[in-house]
């Protein structure tokens, strides 16, 4: 088994601390940093652009894993893989021409991800499995930190693993949206392998540290 990937989202960090945020979730054993970019028309939040990305990218060596929430995400592609992004990763909801989108992002010597709504079918990204390198299911509605999961996510989870598993894949299955300490361990049963988590870890009550060691310790439950 693949060891499980944590993933800060810094979308929940205080951002006048941020290089200082990241540099301890790096400390604390943290996989990837997760960067949520959004435009305010695909979904109803404007957070960050390539220029926070660079600045990330000269904080950390961490891979940088950029979610792409907006609309004709073809059009920053190069924007953001120059701004140091190690993974773009694009809803299927916005890509009419999906498998070139994901072809011009390996293009760009980046890892390419898809990802869907928690109202969209997994059918929807099965014709580009083959072509990702990281599959992201969303349990919350994009757009906003420290929403409710939504539990109804677990069987397209678990759905999409098997697709992944027939084609040999080597994607990571990741999630994003409600991911803590209790919800953890459905979700490492459903087949996802890597975790982005925004509250559990900045808004943990003692700290960054503490946030990521309580969400190793709750999978090592799992094992």
């Amino acid at each position: 088994m693949r060891p499980f990937l944590i993933a800060p989202s810094i979308l929940a960090s205080d951002f006048t601390r941020l290089g200082q945020e990241i540099a301890v979730c790096e400390s604390a054993g943290a996989d990837w940093i997760h960067v949520d970019i959004m435009d305010g028309h695909f979904v109803p939040n404007l957070t960050m652009g390539p220029l926070v990305v660079e600045a990330c990218r000269r904080t950390t060596g961490l891979p940088l894993d950029v979610h792409l929430m907006i609309e004709k995400p073809e059009n920053l592609l190069e924007s953001f893989a120059q701004a140091g992004a190690s993974h773009l990763i694009v809803h299927v909801e916005t890509c009419p021409n999906l498998y070139r989108t994901l072809q011009h992002i390996k293009s760009l010597g980046v890892k390419a991800g898809v990802t869907l709504n928690p109202g969209t079918p997994a059918a929807m990204i099965e014709p580009v499995l083959h072509l990702a390198d990281i599959v992201l299911v969303m349990t919350v509605n994009p757009g906003f930190s420290g929403q409710v999961f939504i539990p109804e996510a677990l069987p397209k989870i678990a759905h999409i693993r098997k697709l992944l598993d027939v084609l040999g894949s080597s994607a990571r299955l990741l999630v994003d949206g409600g991911v803590a300490e209790d919800t953890l361990p459905r979700l490492i049963a459903a087949g996802a392998d890597a975790f982005v988590a925004g509250n559990a870890i900045f808004k943990h009550p003692n700290g960054i540290q503490a946030g990521v060691a309580a969400l190793r310790q709750a999978m090592a439950s799992t094992i």
